[in-house]
């Protein structure tokens, strides 16, 4: 059962940057990890992935050009740098490990507390 820890929400104003950060235990080698995302009253987002290589990546098309994803494979930790943030990207974000990122697309749970980013307008 691979474990996650996420870090980094928070409260930004619109314009602003944040970075958030997942850590992953349980599973050493060869997977893809990614962000989905909730906000209120909408359903769960695929937001972005990379690949083990981190040679491949996905990003929805509502955050391309603001969100860089990246990953430390000797720290098991994916990284989302988010800036130029907007309010409609207001949202708990929700850390997840699969397979690769097209199996991740499908990916319907578990999933973890995730951590709330609130963007001020």
């Amino acid at each position: 059962q691979v474990q996650l820890v996420e870090s980094g929400g928070g409260l930004v104003q619109a314009g602003g940057s944040l970075r958030l950060s997942c850590a992953a235990s349980g599973r050493t080698f060869n997977y893809a990890m990614g962000w989905f995302r909730q906000a209120p009253g909408k359903e769960r987002e695929f937001v972005a992935a990379i690949s083990w290589s981190g040679g491949g990546t996905y990003y929805v098309d509502s955050v391309k050009g603001r969100f860089t994803i990246s990953r430390d494979n000797a720290k098991n930790t994916v990284y989302l740098q988010m800036n130029s943030l907007k309010p409609e990207d207001t949202a708990v974000y929700y850390c997840v490990v699969d397979d690769t990122i097209a199996t991740m697309a499908w990916y319907r749970g578990p999933w973890g507390q995730g951590t709330q980013v609130t963007v001020s307008s």
